[in-house]
């Protein structure tokens, strides 16, 4: 196995620390011979100190939306201090925050799907991608870990995302940790707690101690720190494995002055991201059938590969491109019980496309595995035809949620 480290003070698929007083870390561990050919991702990250703000009416800038030179595959978006008092936690609980809510509604448009997000009281880290990109980004784990009030209060501390990226082990962190030079004993007790709670337990991955930013003292102005560490080359007459290819571009580090609603400063840095894939087909193909028409149910053809294991929880969901997250749903089938025929690698279900109505808007077809907790399959865009009635009904059967 090999791994290789890039550390960075912010959020982002391929490496951050996230923060004010944040350091972000992801590790890169190979899995599988890479394939020949080298992809090229960009990745947006931004980290912000929101000091208990509501979202400002307009993010372009902090979101590059109107550079037309950029063509990005991932948002990681870390924010600290967010409103974190009793009636804003309960709301939160039951609905969206007002944050993610808003870079849902500004992304999805753009084809973007929050991936994941993790919260912890003000601190809060979110990942979105190009939906095109879901099948090759696995969420392994999401983590808290408080270092406020002797380890119990969530004011201070990390949160962190753990996920597979086109075969890579990535490590995302967002910290908020203790400001001031006089705090600096402080803060690195705090930073070694962090690093401690969040390894993966796993034994076949890498955990989050293994890049050396732990030993430097760690930020406490809102920055992006990034690191790549390499391989040490072998000797020339030791035989080796061909080594995965990554390399990292940085393209802008920017503060956003303009924006006043905190007292501190968003700061953001894009990506470019040389990768070669070590995955690089999904494990289910999905085929909706053609022409689809809303005159009867959809057959939905799909194929396993062979290393894929179903689950009976299993479930495809029917999309409107433009959706906001896995939830957003207008209908879904769970694959077992209504499954009609199968053979080697084959399978066919139908799915309820009743309740939709004429519409110009294109749909998808999301493959969910419930092993994976990912989406591991998605189909390419298709219209659905107008019919000459319209039924309407609930569904009676329990409806997923992630």
């Amino acid at each position: 196995m090999q791994k290789h480290t890039f550390p960075i003070q912010t959020t982002a698929d391929c490496g951050a620390a996230v923060s004010r007083r944040s350091p972000l870390s992801v590790t890169w561990m190979r899995a599988h011979p890479p394939s020949s050919m080298a992809s090229l991702l960009s990745i947006h990250v931004v980290t912000w100190n929101v000091a208990s703000a509501a979202p400002p009416p307009d993010l372009s800038d902090l979101l590059q939306l109107n550079n037309l030179n950029l063509n990005l595959d991932v948002y990681v978006i870390g924010l600290q201090e967010m409103n974190c008092g009793i009636m804003s936690l309960l709301s939160d609980t039951a609905f969206e925050d007002p944050w993610s809510s808003f870079f849902m509604d500004v992304l999805s448009p753009l084809s973007f799907v929050k991936v994941s997000s993790v919260r912890m009281q003000g601190l809060l880290l979110l990942i979105f991608a190009k939906y095109q990109h879901l099948p090759f980004i696995q969420i392994l784990s999401t983590k808290s870990t408080p270092t406020g009030l002797f380890g119990y209060w969530g004011n201070k501390g990390g949160v962190k995302i753990f996920l597979k990226f086109y075969g890579y082990y990535v490590s995302i962190v967002n910290c908020h940790l203790p400001p001031h030079v006089a705090n600096n004993d402080q803060r690195l007790e705090h930073f070694d707690r962090i690093l401690e709670m969040q390894n993966f337990e796993a034994q076949d991955v890498p955990n989050i101690l293994d890049h050396d930013e732990k030993k430097r003292k760690p930020a406490w102005t809102d920055r992006i720190l990034w690191r790549l560490k390499r391989q040490p080359q072998a000797a020339i007459h030791t035989p080796t494995l061909s080594a995965p290819h990554f390399t990292l571009f940085l393209r802008s580090y920017v503060s956003h002055m303009l924006y006043s609603v905190s007292d501190h400063k968003p700061v953001t840095s894009t990506f470019d991201l040389e990768l070669k894939p070590l995955v690089s087909a999904p494990l289910i193909t999905l085929l909706p059938e053609s022409p689809c028409t809303t005159e009867s149910d959809m057959l939905i053809s799909y194929a396993l590969t062979a290393d894929f294991l179903s689950s009976p929880w299993d479930w495809i969901g029917l999309y409107k491109v433009g959706l906001r997250h896995i939830n957003d749903y207008v209908s879904y089938v769970w694959v077992r019980d209504n499954q009609v025929s199968f053979s080697d690698g084959l399978n066919q279900v139908y799915i309820d496309i009743s309740d939709i109505r004429e519409t110009e808007d294109q749909f998808l077809l999301f493959y969910y595995s419930n092993n994976l907790h990912s989406v591991v399959g998605i189909s390419t865009p298709f219209k659905i035809q107008p019919r000459s009635f319209l039924a309407e009904g609930p569904l009676d059967e329990a409806q997923p949620q992630i």
